[in-house]
């Protein structure tokens, strides 16, 4: 009922507004409008990525250091649409969604990602500022490299190291067929570093050693092409049954044999805290790019030139045209010898 009187309404010029008479148009899709609110998820899991792929993700939840457990279970799982932009790799700890029994046949969703302790990443090559996201907490990156056959490359083990720094990351080094040259003045390039070193052969595999090192932590192994990384992995996690490729012998490459990151569960039985460790194995790579990584993250790969590089002028590019430098000036009054020498040349390649 109106409060107007018959003639006050017919002289009201937005009469014909009155919401009585406004025509609404019907939602063709019977659905509630969108809003901006959330569910909190109070039910997610917490999981562990092992596995990508195409879009689907594969994630432990309940994982212990007993395999046997019978809360552990795999599930697969999408995500959610608020996480499209959102990277997620092996490693990540995330929380999940819907039927998360792994039972076949079914699928979970991913809602949040949890926050990382450690991040690697790297780029196309040194001109890309777009980073790649390789793993997530990770503890350790264990460096695998050949003796010979591919030929060991210094700078490309440079490169690893400053991404692992960059990183938080623990660098090990594996040097692998020692059979076939002598790694030593390989690994002099190294040995101020102070970065722990296990030599193999195809009869003398280090294996309690390295697993002694990966109990109770998460390793990526990265590494050349054809040096021996996937069946390290298949010698320490026997139910891996990763692809191994062979050297071509008349370019001296490996062939890619890893296709895509996984990460297995190693057993560490004798280690001293008791704990079993992951293994992440990713594709091998020819090239490291770090475009990614500042200036101070490279340098902090390099810690047996850092008590030098602080007697550097202020702004020191630490480049060969570079005034009053102070590694040319160690280089030239004996405190780095040739070994050193060889750091400082691969010190500022990268920095370029």
């Amino acid at each position: 009922m109106s409060w107007l009187t018959p003639d006050d309404e017919a002289d009201d010029p937005y009469a014909e507004y009155a919401d009585l008479q406004v025509r609404q148009r019907p939602n063709p899709k019977a659905n509630r409008p969108r809003t901006k609110r959330r569910p909190e998820h109070a039910d997610a899991v917490t999981g562990m990525v092992t596995a990508v792929d195409r879009g689907r993700y594969t994630a432990l939840i309940d994982a212990g250091d007993d395999p046997g457990d019978p809360r552990e279970r795999t599930v697969l799982a999408s995500r959610a649409r608020e996480l499209r932009r959102t990277p997620i790799v092996i490693g990540d700890r995330v929380q999940l969604v819907g039927d998360t029994s792994g039972d076949a046949g079914t699928l979970s969703r991913i809602v949040a990602v949890e926050d990382r302790r450690t991040l690697l990443r790297r780029s196309a090559d040194d001109s890309d500022r777009i980073e790649r996201v390789m793993v997530a907490n990770a503890d350790q990156m264990l460096i695998v490299v050949a003796a010979a056959n591919p030929e060991p490359r210094v700078r490309l083990v440079d490169r690893y190291l400053v991404a692992a720094y960059d990183a938080g990351i623990a660098p090990l080094i594996c040097i692998t067929k020692v059979d076939l040259a002598d790694p030593e003045p390989f690994l002099s390039h190294f040995a101020a570093l102070e970065v722990p070193v296990f030599r193999s052969a195809p009869d003398a595999w280090p294996l309690a050693e390295i697993r002694e090192s990966l109990a109770g932590r998460t390793t990526v192994f990265v590494g050349h092409s054809g040096v021996g990384k996937s069946t390290l992995i298949n010698a320490l996690v026997p139910e891996a049954e990763r692809a191994i490729g062979h050297v071509n012998e008349v370019t001296g490459r490996g062939r890619h044999t890893s296709s895509s990151s996984v990460a297995l569960r190693a057993a560490t039985p004798g280690a001293a805290n008791g704990a079993s460790g992951w293994v992440i194995d990713t594709p091998g790579v020819r090239s490291f790019g770090l475009g990614h990584v500042t200036t101070e993250g490279i340098l902090s790969g390099f810690t047996d030139l850092a008590q030098i590089i602080e007697d550097c002028p202020r702004g020191c590019t630490h480049q060969d045209d570079a005034p009053d430098c102070e590694l040319d000036a160690a280089i030239a009054d004996g405190r780095l010898d040739a070994a050193g020498a060889a750091r400082v040349e691969s010190l500022r390649r990268l920095l370029k």
